[in-house]
């Protein structure tokens, strides 16, 4: 007769639970050590002199004495802020230019991917030899192209338009670069609603307009925030084509931090603490519209 020793094999399955545990923990913390660490250098580069920013000392008050060296350079440090200062006011143009021209490219690409992701999910198309998903594909493949490749048809196309360095150019160039994300994202949102939903409302006498704003939209919502929220991360984080299309109007935040450049080498604390001001925007942002993120990702995780 086999005896097992209960009390023995108990004791091996929580070894090995929490030895799994400790495992998932200990790579979940590194992991996240490599994603923020990139962050506190920023934050602790941008209270840096010039000496420190060379020696690469990281940790505050241990190796190094926080400075407002880079924030005073830019005018927004405690004890400039009641100065006038040409470069805080050239920052907050600048500031101002990338929440208009990305907070309307992110709306009108989310809006007109949503309508063209409602219609890849709930009807069929024929082009030729392509189908539905075919045209989605297509839609993805946008995204495989180089940026540098569409320099000169958009320069030349802008010049002859009239539509360098205005708002409109850079809103529609932005809108068109991060379209084909919103929509694939979209098209699984709307393929998780069920079709019975809207026959249900065409019958209660509601139009297919009518059915998609008033039982559709309120569905989608998270996914249509997180979905905007990454088309504005996007837009926001742009350089190349605010570099190519704008000169002094529109002058997007990237394009100034990238010109903290000069014949003594890169001014590091004033890019740092540049850099620093323009993430803040994206993480108010990100928290205040994290429980619609967090919905939007479970729903497709679901999925």
């Amino acid at each position: 007769m086999v005896r097992i020793d209960f009390e023995k094999y108990g004791r091996a399955q929580r070894i090995r639970w929490w030895a799994m545990r400790l495992a998932v923990y200990g790579l979940l913390v590194t992991w996240a050590c490599v994603c923020i660490f990139p962050l506190f250098w920023t934050v602790s580069t941008s209270f840096k002199t010039a000496a420190d920013v060379m020696r690469g000392n990281l940790i505050p008050w241990l190796n190094f004495q926080p400075n407002w060296l880079g924030w005073r350079s830019l005018g927004l440090s405690p004890d400039t802020l009641s100065q006038v200062s040409t470069v805080r006011d050239e920052f907050m143009r600048r500031l101002w230019n990338s929440i208009i021209i990305s907070v309307a490219a992110s709306a009108l690409a989310v809006m007109l991917g949503s309508l063209a992701a409602y219609g890849l999910s709930r009807f069929s198309y024929k082009f030729g030899h392509m189908r539905n998903s075919d045209i989605s594909f297509f839609f993805l493949s946008q995204l495989i192209m180089p940026p540098v490749v569409l320099a000169l048809p958009f320069l030349v196309l802008y010049r002859e338009l009239a539509l360098l360095d205005t708002y409109a150019g850079m809103i529609a160039v932005y809108t068109l670069m991060v379209l084909p994300i919103v929509v694939w994202i979209m098209r699984d949102q709307f393929a998780t609603i069920p079709v019975e939903l809207e026959e249900a409302a065409l019958v209660d006498g509601l139009s297919i307009w009518g059915a998609f704003a008033r039982i559709i939209v309120p569905l989608v919502l998270p996914g249509t925030v997180a979905a905007f929220l990454l088309a504005l991360i996007l837009c926001w984080n742009e350089y190349f084509f605010a570099a190519l299309l704008t000169s002094t109007n529109t002058n997007t935040l990237p394009v100034m931090i990238a010109s903290q450049t000069g014949s003594q080498g890169i001014n590091w604390w004033s890019m740092a603490a540049l850099s620093t001001a323009g993430i803040l925007p994206l993480v108010v942002v990100g928290v205040l519209l994290e429980k619609h993120i967090i919905a939007g990702m479970t729903a497709g995780a679901v999925k």
